[in-house]
């Protein structure tokens, strides 16, 4: 069986394209549903985040599969299926194995490195499995993907771009509010970019920080722990008034602020407001920084100056271990084929023993135990070496290149029972 990956990202499609495929948790497991439901799809499951979404399935046919699932892509915007096909990408089998350890990595996201994607990717494993339509392939793959990212956490110093662009934005702010220190300053958004944010302007000296969310209760968790103070989201008008720097980074799939509600805040206001958009699609209106004394520093952009500093040097150390664990992964793969072929050959051998053995003891019913023990074990140990060498050049041989299966020759030779070779791929998960 093979993995096929369809999906649609900042890479490929504007912000308005994700926008218009953006689902909620329901709408995501209905996908997967869908997916699975399909012809060919043999399990599935759903990498979905605010700049991503991305189908991973276990299919029996490349042609088929991918044409039912592209289309079910494309069906969630109200927009021509052309105008969305266009921004899909495609990646089969070892192709979909080294995107999904990419992304697992960090090295896809807008920002390079940064550590929520592993929780998502956490969470796709987990709807498919509480969904029931995750099968072996798709599992071990996930398994394998989070230990590749966790792995690149641990050993390279990747997440450090998220600080950074942070850091970034607030001193292009600064050109226009001066520094943090002794400001107040409003972040929208509880999830972990928010608290980033939260705790570079206190370390930084903000005379006043004040975090504003959807679910008070995590806004004023996150508030607390660094003295400042939580509104709810419907008094985000009120505090920006006078505040001097907003930063939004929620996970909201449409604006969060619309150029209405910034334009009443700032009716009368003297003093400048500079506004650090971090969400994608984007929180705040685009059209707010043509507002008066607005000025408004978007992701894309910001991620960009990032990605091309000092990460660099990072980005180029997690790729080799990509390449590395990808390497490893695919050659434990290839070799896991041809072990249904090898287990129904040892077995064949051992039947054949079996038979012999009560044959001879058919002939000869007065042999000593003793004697008949020594022989049995003679004719194991001589089957078991005539047989080490092919099964261990198979597994060898799996792992090259080539058109050739050496699996199926090895069944041709020795006239293996195909059904017995499908006992045990059932039996193994392959």
């Amino acid at each position: 069986m093979s993995v096929l990956v369809v999906g649609v990202s900042h890479k490929t499609a504007p912000v308005s394209v994700l926008e218009r495929l953006a689902l909620d948790a329901d709408g995501v497991e209905k996908l997967v549903h869908a997916v699975a439901a399909c012809e060919h799809v043999l399990g599935a499951t759903a990498l979905t985040t605010c700049n991503r979404i991305e189908i991973y399935a276990e299919v029996d046919r490349f042609h088929g599969s991918v044409e039912r699932v592209s289309r079910l892509l494309c069906e969630l915007s109200d927009e021509a299926p052309e105008e969305v096909v266009q921004h899909l990408y495609v990646h089969y089998d070892d192709g979909a194995v080294s995107h999904l350890f990419g992304v697992a990595s960090g090295l896809d996201s807008m920002v390079v490195g940064e550590s929520q994607i592993l929780g998502q990717a956490r969470h796709a494993l987990r709807l498919g499995q509480e969904a029931g339509t995750i099968g072996p392939a798709l599992n071990v793959l996930f398994q394998q993907a989070l230990r590749v990212g966790k792995r690149v956490h641990a050993e390279t110093d990747i997440a450090r771009a998220a600080p950074s662009l942070v850091s970034l934005a607030l001193d292009r702010a600064a050109a226009d509010v001066g520094p943090v220190e002794g400001k107040k300053v409003l972040v929208v958004g509880a999830g972990s970019m928010a608290g980033l944010a939260v705790a570079t302007v206190s370390r930084l000296g903000a005379a006043e920080v004040v975090v504003a969310s959807r679910t008070e209760a995590n806004a004023r968790r996150l508030a607390e722990q660094y003295d400042g103070r939580a509104v709810p989201l419907s008094q985000v008008g009120a505090v920006m008034a006078d505040a001097d720097l907003l930063v939004s980074c929620t996970g909201a799939t449409g604006v969060v602020l619309p150029l209405e509600v910034v334009a009443a805040a700032r009716v009368g206001a003297e003093r400048p407001l500079a506004v650090i958009d971090l969400a994608l699609p984007h929180d705040v209106d685009p059209a707010v920084g043509d507002l008066p004394g607005v000025s408004l520093y978007g992701l894309a952009r910001l991620a960009e100056e990032v990605n091309e500093g000092d990460s660099a040097t990072d980005v180029a150390a997690v790729r080799e271990i990509v390449a590395q664990e990808l390497a490893a992964f695919l050659a434990a793969r290839r070799s896991a084929t041809v072990t249904p072929t090898v287990v129904a050959l040892r077995t064949m051998a051992t039947g054949i023993v079996d038979g012999e053995m009560q044959r001879l003891m058919s002939r000869l019913p007065g042999l000593d135990d003793g004697v008949r023990a020594e022989v049995e074990h003679a004719v194991r140990r001589v089957a078991d070496k005539l047989l080490h060498q092919p099964t261990v050049r198979v597994k060898e041989l799996a792992n090259e290149t080539g058109a050739v299966s050496y699996a199926a020759a090895l069944a041709e030779l020795f006239s293996l029972d195909p059904d017995a070779v499908e006992a045990v791929t059932r039996a193994e998960g392959i």
